[in-house]
């Protein structure tokens, strides 16, 4: 784990002592090229307030509505992002990759 995400990890931490919501974005996996390593990770608070990054342009903007959403329902998931046939002009991977990621909310007090 490099200084930027024990960073990230921080923030979260900070965010919930002030008694925000939050949910952690996690790269679980990548295949070919991708934006950002396995373990980059991205933290969300309940106003969308985020900090860090697993992706970027179209695919960041989507995994901040999913933790919004995750915050909400407190159901964690994995959200997989890669371009196809069928969603080239979607949100997806320019670079021909392909990315997991791991959404959960971030429950109980900060220890």
């Amino acid at each position: 784990m490099g200084r930027e995400d024990l960073d990230i990890l921080k923030t979260a931490h900070a965010w919930k002592a002030e008694g925000r919501s939050v949910a952690l974005a996690t790269v679980i996996s990548t295949w070919g090229s991708s934006p950002q390593p396995v373990g980059s990770q991205l933290a969300v608070d309940g106003e969308g307030n985020f900090e860090g990054s697993v992706s970027g342009g179209c695919v960041e903007g989507a995994v901040i509505t999913e933790a919004l959403d995750i915050i909400e329902t407190g159901d964690a998931r994995i959200l997989e992002y890669a371009v196809t046939n069928d969603n080239a002009f979607e949100v997806g991977l320019a670079c021909g990759g392909a990315i997991s990621i791991y959404v959960e909310r971030l429950d109980g007090p900060p220890t």
